[in-house]
């Protein structure tokens, strides 16, 4: 078992702060890369149910034979199952691909403000973690100022937020405002969907530590207190991936790291994206 740290959200529930990601894997590739993951010390996954293979993850998970509260699994609500009724829907059909009673955190796949429905949805997901079906809820891709539309329509804070955060977009000002609402951030894309490792600096960095330039990314996000969920489903960069708990990053080369950011953005801008 690697010896990772654990995240206290402000529920109080804890997430390991390294994860695998699925996004864009089938469910056969889902099932294989959970199941390597947790046997070479991977205790978190993330899915969701746009990604079509949470009945993947599900099995993966079963074939790996560890105990249901080792793992902390993470699922999403998909923009099309916005609303109340169906997120709950939604929620219960997620648990049934997945074969579960419940998961570790459920979130927001997307604020989708087009829709006008998020407020809505949040209510299914707090409903959701009264009725045991989820232990803690989040959202994903939201700005600060639908998460302050969000806590002061319900009073209830997201325990995080899952964002698109990398070297080449370090989102410096949604980390400052998480931190002022005690609300954790989550990386997704941590490695730049793979174009940050030709990078020439953090190849320097990773040649002196002799480690790879995925490692050092990972390392920046961790070193920063960030969640990150790095996605592969091969086996050999699955395992270099959670080996990053048994070196350091000096200032030095987090400052080089921080001085890449072209605020560069991969995926969707939350205010227009539906």
């Amino acid at each position: 078992m690697v010896n990772q740290p654990l995240i206290e959200l402000s529920d109080c529930n804890r997430i390991p702060q390294l994860g695998l990601g699925v996004w864009q894997a089938n469910p056969v590739e889902a099932r294989t890369a959970v199941r390597h993951a947790l046997e070479v010390g991977y205790r978190h996954v993330d899915t969701a149910s746009i990604y079509g293979n949470e009945e993947g993850v599900g099995a993966g998970i079963r074939d790996a034979a560890l105990p249901r509260s080792e793992i902390f699994i993470t699922t999403k609500v998909w923009n099309a199952d916005q609303g109340y009724e169906k997120s709950l829907r939604a929620i219960d059909e997620s648990l049934g691909r997945l074969k579960m009673d419940y998961v570790d955190l459920l979130l927001i796949h997307w604020p989708a403000p087009d829709k006008g429905l998020f407020l809505e949805t949040w209510q299914a997901l707090i409903e959701a973690r009264m009725t045991g079906k989820t232990r803690s809820i989040g959202v994903s891709n939201f700005t600060e100022g639908q998460l302050d539309e969000l806590i002061g329509s319900s009073g209830v804070k997201p325990v995080l937020n899952q964002i698109e955060l990398h070297p080449f977009f370090s989102q410096g000002a949604m980390t400052h405002a998480h931190v002022q609402l005690g609300v954790k951030t989550e990386s997704w894309s941590p490695l730049d969907q793979g174009e940050a490792l030709s990078n020439t600096v953090i190849q320097q960095i990773a040649a002196k530590h002799n480690r790879t330039a995925a490692q050092v990314i990972i390392k920046w996000h961790l070193d920063q207190g960030l969640i990150a969920i790095p996605k592969s489903v091969t086996p050999s960069r699955i395992s270099e991936n959670i080996r990053v708990f048994d070196f350091e990053l000096p200032p030095e080369d987090l400052h080089l790291i921080n001085e890449l950011n072209q605020y560069r953005r991969l995926g969707p801008d939350p205010e227009t994206f539906s």
